[in-house]
């Protein structure tokens, strides 16, 4: 039983490494593209009920901003990489693509 244990682990721990579906890797690449176009963040002012300040400064910056990546390359390489496959269709087709 002791075997058993360390073995199950290691595969569910390999099957947690597989491919996933081309759906699920499109959303989740959506957002690296999305990073690859241009950085986000969000700021927050606000106050406290003792009358202090409260800022929060949040600001997401991909590598492949910095290195000039077409975000379209971006999508498709990370599509590829997860699901193995190619998108359903291409990241500037998209509808919920903005430039």
């Amino acid at each position: 039983m002791t075997m058993l244990c360390p073995a199950l682990l290691l595969c569910l721990s390999l099957a947690a490494c597989g491919p996933v579906s081309r759906e699920a890797a499109e959303r989740s690449c959506f957002q690296q593209a999305r990073l690859a176009q241009q950085p986000r963040g969000e700021i927050g002012i606000g106050a406290s009920s003792d009358g202090g300040a409260i800022t929060r400064f949040e600001m997401d910056i991909s590598s492949d901003y910095v290195m000039g990546r077409d975000p379209a390359q971006v999508y498709d390489s990370c599509v590829y990489r997860q699901s193995g496959q190619l998108p359903s269709q291409p990241l500037y087709s998209r509808s919920d693509w903005r430039d």
